[in-house]
């Protein structure tokens, strides 16, 4: 009997490191590793490797789906649930605070500082994991978390056994032993990247983002502004967190005065204080570690400084002196001994209603980059306006400035989408132009005339870059762009603005014969209904609960065709297409779409229809065998001859061409196939083992 099957890709992904792509589905687990947590549970071996169960012998939930590493599966770890650590464990003790994250044996520190942080905004740590979870009432073992991934937030669902030696935790932990939400917590993360190992070094930024759905911003403190209280109680004013570290020595040897190097703090407050010699500022720091602290002017234990300060402004500041991880240290201090500062910018949806903070309002916009349709590259060729275009509308103005100046600050972020799944990077970069007087869109001589107001100083190859700043009030078209044209990416463009100011896609005017060009940019535009009419057609053709079931699709897809310069098309569509695009987007495995599924669908088509009109180029409503490797390219699919040959044999008419039905068909069975093997391929390897049931599943409902 076949126990498991190795699949192998023919060359192996660079390792995904601490990347958000390396998510970790419900289906990950492979053989050897479920087979090694069975019997770290039981003492027993299941009979058969795609056998499994969620509950263990005790009755409690078993999260067989976690990825074990080579550390977790040695034996001298024991995996411990907390009942067996002691005698009460509480989810949380007094509250979740900054000071309950303590570093285990990992290097993640970049994580802990992000947790530290995320800890001090109550409304921002129930989105992450419900309060109400506990050891008492309700308690199977299972407890559940949620992390922001390109746009909207996932759930992860974990068991509560713990990696220990000696019955202490291997890894994060909090000071008081009956306390666990921390250590939960970073094993929740670690099963969305892929497991523990995965967590060894990354970027503080990263982690932020992934818990708070902000932007995250890195600077140099040297080159920040002289006025550095105001700055950074600004970004604090803002529901900011921020995150800093010194990089110029070796890995967590501390400097003379005990800052550690390449080691990660988190800065949770600013104040002006007041001594005996005047008013002077302090910066609150915390070492994830829970110790090893400032030993400079105003440390917590040898700061002849304090004895300046009255018990009641002590008071105020909630200064403890004891070495807790937690300090203070001026201004001056802070310039000196921290060399990067990472900022994570909250909007607000993740504010508190009453809340003294007053984070930024966000407005996202999820763009394609089609090469030959919306990929023009820099401005330095020719094509730059083919690139999308938002307009930018900024009315008001910032509160609280002295100056006669009226402006209005702004963060914008470009989030390149899954780069690191395929293997590269794309170059990119944000340009900021003065809006048309006339309209919204900037034709190519508007752009070779005019000059940008802002923009990026490099294009970048980092998963997101940011552009901060303010202008005066107007209007503005903002371009998302990569570096060479032609290069397909997916990205989420995010404004953060005072409330007020929006931002909006910007589509081509019409020409002067009265026809639209916008079918140039978006060809699609000619071939499918708008927007309102696509909705229309959804509820007049799915079931009565609202869902879409393939027949349904059917039904919605030839009245969609029928009405545009495809017409005809629906001929060729068959009832087996519209059953496997179901079921690919399909994830309840219940072969039906929700409107939100639908409409994710229904991106996917409107792309691959601007593809497919692009790269028919005798206009036949059929591709040519030969237009169908550099068609798929331009979807971001690179296949070999030998896949062409297949695709030849299984997916072509008679005449060796594909029709549009069958394009969509064939689009959405290649990347699903290439997501789904990225997914089960944790660490990027180039080759996965899963067992025989889910190799049933997947070839079978596929």
């Amino acid at each position: 009997m076949i126990k498991s099957l190795s699949l192998s890709s023919e060359s192996s992904l660079p390792p995904l490191e601490d990347d958000v792509d390396s998510v970790c589905s419900d289906e990950l687990l492979g053989s050897q590793s479920r087979r090694w947590l069975n019997e770290l549970m039981t003492g027993d071996l299941p009979q058969e490797s795609g056998e499994v169960n969620t509950v263990g012998r005790d009755g409690l939930f078993v999260d067989y789906h976690f990825p074990l590493g080579e550390l977790e599966m040695n034996s001298g770890v024991k995996w411990r649930r907390p009942k067996e650590l002691c005698s009460s464990p509480q989810f949380i003790v007094n509250g979740a605070t900054r000071l309950d994250v303590r570093q285990g044996k990992l290097n993640d520190c970049w994580l802990l500082s992000a947790i530290a942080s995320l800890s001090g905004h109550r409304s921002l740590l129930k989105k992450v994991m419900p309060l109400n979870q506990s050891f008492q009432e309700g308690y199977n073992g299972c407890f559940i978390f949620r992390f922001w991934q390109y746009g909207q937030w996932e759930e992860v669902r974990i068991d509560d056994l713990l990696p220990t030696q000696d019955n202490n935790l291997l890894y994060l932990s909090s000071p008081e032993r009956h306390e666990f939400w921390s250590a939960l917590l970073e094993k929740a993360y670690a099963k969305l990247k892929g497991g523990y190992r995965a967590l060894d070094m990354g970027f503080p930024h990263e982690a932020m983002v992934d818990m708070t759905g902000g932007v995250a911003e890195v600077l140099t403190i040297s080159s920040l502004s002289v006025d550095l209280p105001v700055f950074l109680k600004n970004l604090l004013a803002k529901g900011a967190l921020i995150n800093c570290a010194n990089c110029q020595g070796p890995l967590e040897q501390r400097n003379s005065l005990g800052i550690m190097f390449r080691h990660a703090y988190s800065l949770t407050a600013v104040q002006k204080v007041e001594t005996k010699h005047g008013l002077t500022y302090l910066v609150r720091i915390l070492n994830p570690w829970g110790n090893t602290e400032w030993e400079g002017p105003w440390s917590d234990l040898n700061g002849p400084q304090w004895n300046t300060v009255s018990l009641e402004e002590q008071k105020r500041l909630e200064r403890v002196s004891r070495e807790d991880g937690e300090f203070w240290m001026s201004v001056s201090d802070f310039r000196q001994n921290f060399e990067i500062m990472e900022v994570c910018h909250l909007s607000d949806t993740l504010g508190k209603p009453g809340s003294k903070v007053q984070p930024w309002s966000c407005k996202m916009h999820h763009g394609t980059w089609v090469p030959q349709v919306t990929a023009g590259g820099s401005p330095s060729g020719g094509r730059f306006w083919q690139n999308p275009q938002f307009y930018f509308n900024l009315s008001e103005v910032d509160g609280g400035k002295e100056d006669s100046v009226k402006t209005c600050s702004f963060v914008l972020a470009l989030m390149q989408k899954h780069q690191r799944r395929r293997g590269t990077n794309l170059a990119i970069a944000l340009h900021i132009y003065p809006a048309h007087s006339q309209n919204t869109y900037l034709s190519p001589e508007d752009l070779s005339r005019l000059r940008p107001v802002l923009l990026c100083k490099n294009y970048s190859p980092r998963r997101e870059v940011v552009l901060r700043g303010s202008l005066p009030p107007g209007r503005y078209v903002i371009i998302p762009s990569t570096f060479e044209p032609d290069q397909q990416g997916d990205f989420l463009l995010r404004v953060l603005t005072e409330q007020g100011n929006d931002a909006t896609p910007a589509h081509r005017p019409m020409s002067r014969d009265n026809t639209s060009t916008s079918e140039l940019q978006y060809p699609h535009l000619a071939a499918l209904p708008p927007p309102k009419t696509t909705k229309e057609l959804f509820k007049k053709h799915c079931n009565k609960k609202g869902f879409c079931k393939p027949v349904h699709l059917y039904n919605l897809l030839t009245e969609a065709i029928q009405g545009g310069v495809l017409a005809g098309s629906e001929k060729n569509l068959a009832l087996e297409h519209c059953k496997s695009m179901v079921v690919l987007m399909d994830s309840l495995d219940i072969a039906q779409l929700d409107w939100l599924e639908f409409q994710g669908l229904w991106d996917k088509i409107r792309r691959w229809t601007d593809i497919f009109l692009v790269f028919d180029k005798n206009k036949t409503k059929n591709l040519e065998y030969p237009e169908v490797a550099p068609a798929l390219r331009a979807a971001g699919i690179m296949v070999d001859e030998l896949v062409m040959q297949l695709v030849g044999l299984r997916y072509t008419e008679p005449d060796m061409t594909i029709s549009y039905p069958g394009f969509l068909y064939l689009v959405m069975k290649l990347e699903s196939m290439i997501h789904t093997f990225q997914a089960y391929d944790m660490v990027g390897m180039g080759t996965v083992t899963i067992s025989y049931k889910q190799w049933l599943h997947m070839t079978m409902y596929n």
